[in-house]
């Protein structure tokens, strides 16, 4: 089993700590069997409940660690290492992390499952994933995101930081009613200049003027005008959200498609059809 991050999410099931939560992540854990956390600050409840029901818990930092520069990144485990690999093909800050808990699960079982170094270099290299963090090609450039709690909300403004200069940046931002919004908006605030704020087709949804007003709330400015340096929107779908930001970006622009997996799925629908 492994468990990558843990932060505040579903707290309606999960709870409101990072200890709660800790918890009940490790409820995948189980006696006698491999768990692996890649979280640089587990939870003492989730390692508690490891040693508690006697499961084999693989931590990063105590029992496997990577390091790397620009060019390759190097893994070490219990008793194997894995040198000179290239980096994985998906963007983010956050991936060396994920890798590490899969080559170290991987460690865990060789004996059963054994994959050559040259198997993890091609999975690696052809791993792919829609809407984590994913680039595509053209211009404006635009990002998919499914960021929909603080915790990858800060991964994903870290990732748009190391992206280089762009003179705007325009959102898509739709999320649910229950999300922490403030606390996304708060991570990515300083690097979004235009937002096209999305109602999205579910119950719990927050319509475009529920978020236009957490937007305020956290302290967000707009301006009025045509050339208005930052600006709020509302608009019914995600489609027409995008549609706007499209129309108004400049070819050196980004658009970033964030805070829900239905605001990133309705701008890839959208995308399919011809929009764009």
């Amino acid at each position: 089993s492994i468990v990558t991050s843990v932060d505040i999410d579903h707290i309606e099931y999960l709870g409101d700590t990072r200890e709660k939560i800790g918890f009940e992540k490790a409820g995948i854990f189980r006696a006698g069997k491999t768990a692996v956390c890649s979280d640089p600050v587990p939870p003492q409840s989730l390692i508690d409940h490891a040693n508690a029901i006697g499961a084999d818990l693989w931590l990063l930092g105590r029992d496997f660690n990577y390091t790397g520069d620009k060019q390759q990144w190097n893994y070490g485990g219990r008793g194997q290492r894995r040198n000179a690999l290239g980096y994985p093909s998906l963007r983010g800050a956050n991936q060396l992390l994920n890798a590490s808990a899969a080559l170290a699960a991987l460690e865990a079982l060789r004996d059963r499952l054994p994959v050559s170094a040259q198997e993890v270099r091609s999975g690696f290299v052809m791993m792919d994933l829609p809407g984590r963090f994913q680039v595509l090609p053209g211009q404006p450039l635009v990002i998919l995101d499914v960021a929909h709690n603080p915790h990858a909300a800060a991964t994903l403004a870290q990732n748009l930081d190391n992206m280089g200069f762009h003179p705007y940046t325009y959102a898509v931002f739709g999320a649910m009613l229950d999300k922490d919004i403030e606390g996304i908006v708060a991570q990515l605030k300083t690097r979004i200049d235009h937002w096209c704020l999305t109602a999205l087709p579910l119950p719990r949804a927050a319509s475009g003027e529920q978020l236009k007003e957490r937007l305020l709330e956290a302290g967000v400015h707009a301006e009025q005008g045509a050339d208005a340096q930052s600006s709020i929107l509302s608009f019914d779908s995600p489609e027409l959200a995008y549609a706007n930001a499209l129309s108004r970006a400049g070819e050196n622009d980004r658009i970033v498609v964030f805070g829900s997996f239905l605001t990133v799925a309705g701008v890839m629908a959208a995308r399919k059809s011809g929009f764009h």
